[in-house]
């Protein structure tokens, strides 16, 4: 089947979270199962290209104001995948992808409306896809588009789409007059449609002409259904319901490995742990704590100092963890109370609570290799990584059970010996301090704890479990577009 990825950001191309890292290495397991899988992209500043070639040089795209005129470039093959760039200067070859400091560029509708268009008119040329692969708002146009204006179109009648959200509290939000600009059908201003409490949703158009929705872990495509987690759209969700699924996402092992990694003091694995006695020496020595008492248990975090992170629950229980015997290691920036916080406790306990407020990709490492234990409270979690990266380098997870967390860790029982981490489910401080104490405790019981870290090493979550789980939803689309007007419901059955 020919997959073609439509997504705003993918490494090693351009990247500024999760989502690149998802469209770098997907689009590579499918290809290895023998799907053939094109990737398009915008052509960022960011974007380093060896030898661009040009494959379109000149698409129209209609705007109320003008016509505009892009144009694609190939950035060839890696491991199977072909790579297309959409090449328009005036609006990608900026600074930032999405924005600046001062917040998002107000041409983002614009934007991304002429990059989905392009999409579609450099796949006539180079290849009709069997389906598009959509991700998260800025690629959310392409199977409205293909539904609406494209409807008709010899080229795309077979055509499926797909689309995955990453996260809901993202959904591309523009005002009533955005369609006319972009020369869209004023009738798609409905509540059935994309309108929004009164402005254009992005978001909600793609869940609504899309032919199958997945997110990126079981648990929050439930959770998304629900008022709690669904950003007004779990409406729109729970009609679809027949059509929505969650996906886990892998992780990439080639990179994220203690037998592997470049940036770790030493290498280690499950038959071998001694490895990791020296990392956590090496990271404690990077935060500069080398009088610190190297056999309290160390709990890592490396994360966006932000409430939905958890950190609001971390700011009611630092000042009575902070006496605990155990120390601590944040790296990650984000809301100043945050930083500030972990700047005080640092000074107040010197050798007990250590911050770089930066991002580093080498400390990160280094955090995961060292650290006894990893701290994610979440508030909600669509997937989440780093509780996956920790389990591969023996770093116990401590999490709120949402999301991708809920579905990726499984609770200790020191008397079963199984599990995986610790969690909690109730929102709130004293939960989360609860839990920590708990790992504290089991920490103390080494024979144990070397039962538990090498239950969380044997985990695999690569990209090629979750690559056969998207192949299983494309032949429910292939089927859903060949049955015609057949019943989403009936092809499922």
């Amino acid at each position: 089947m020919h997959i073609a990825f439509v997504a705003s950001e993918g490494v090693p191309f351009s990247k500024t979270g999760g989502l690149a890292d998802v469209v770098g290495a997907l689009p590579r397991a499918l290809a290895g199962l023998g799907h053939q899988v094109s990737v398009y992209l915008p052509r960022y500043r960011q974007t380093k290209l060896s030898d661009p070639a040009t494959v379109v040089r000149s698409i129209t795209v209609p705007f109320d104001d003008k016509y505009r005129f892009a144009s694609v470039v190939t950035g060839g093959s890696v491991a199977g995948v072909k790579f297309y760039f959409v090449e328009y200067p005036a609006f990608f070859d900026r600074d930032g992808l999405y924005g600046t400091s001062a917040g998002d560029y107000p041409d983002n509708a614009e934007r991304f409306a002429l990059f989905s268009r392009s999409v579609l008119e450099a796949s006539k040329i180079l290849g009709a896809p069997n389906l598009f692969h959509c991700h998260d708002w800025q690629s959310a146009l392409l199977p409205v588009l293909l539904r609406t204006v494209y409807s008709e179109d010899p080229a795309f009648q077979e055509t499926g789409t797909v689309f995955t959200i990453h996260n809901m509290g993202y959904q591309g939000l523009f005002p009533p007059d955005t369609l006319p600009l972009l020369m869209l059908p004023w009738d798609l201003f409905t509540i059935s449609k994309m309108e929004f409490f009164g402005q254009v949703n992005f978001l909600k158009g793609a869940l609504v002409y899309s032919d199958f929705v997945t997110t990126v872990s079981k648990k929050y495509s439930q959770e998304i259904q629900t008022a709690e987690y669904g950003f007004g759209l779990e409406g729109v969700l729970r009609d679809r319901a027949a059509t929505v699924t969650g996906i886990l996402n892998g992780v990439d092992y080639e990179e994220w490995s203690p037998q592997a990694d470049k940036f770790i003091t030493a290498k280690y694995s499950p038959q071998d742990l001694s490895g990791k006695a020296k990392c956590k020496k090496d990271l404690l020595a990077a935060f500069g704590m080398t009088s610190a008492d190297f056999k309290l248990p160390l709990i890592g975090i490396v994360s966006r100092f932000a409430a939905q992170k958890g950190f609001d629950l971390i700011a009611q229980i630092m000042d009575r963890l902070a006496r605990e015997e155990m120390i601590v290691v944040a790296l990650g920036a984000g809301d100043k109370t945050y930083e500030e916080m972990f700047l005080r406790l640092n000074k107040q306990f010197p050798n007990k609570i250590a911050v770089k407020v930066a991002y580093d990709n080498a400390l990160a490492h280094k955090i995961e290799a060292g650290a006894d234990m990893f701290l994610m409270p979440s508030r909600y979690e669509p997937c989440g990584l780093n509780q996956i990266y920790s389990l591969k380098y023996g770093t116990v997870p401590i999490v709120r059970a949402t999301g991708g967390l809920d579905d990726t860790i499984e609770p200790w029982d020191p008397r079963t010996g199984r599990g995986t981490g610790f969690k909690f489910s109730e929102y709130n401080g004293e939960s989360l301090l609860l839990t920590v104490k708990e790992a504290l405790q089991a920490f103390r019981d080494q024979t144990s704890w070397q039962a538990l870290v090498r239950n969380g090493m044997s985990k695999d979550f690569s990209w090629n479990a979750s690559a056969r789980e998207y192949g299983k939803v494309y032949e429910k689309v292939k089927q859903i577009r060949a049955a015609g007007q057949a019943t989403v419901e009936k092809v499922l059955v």
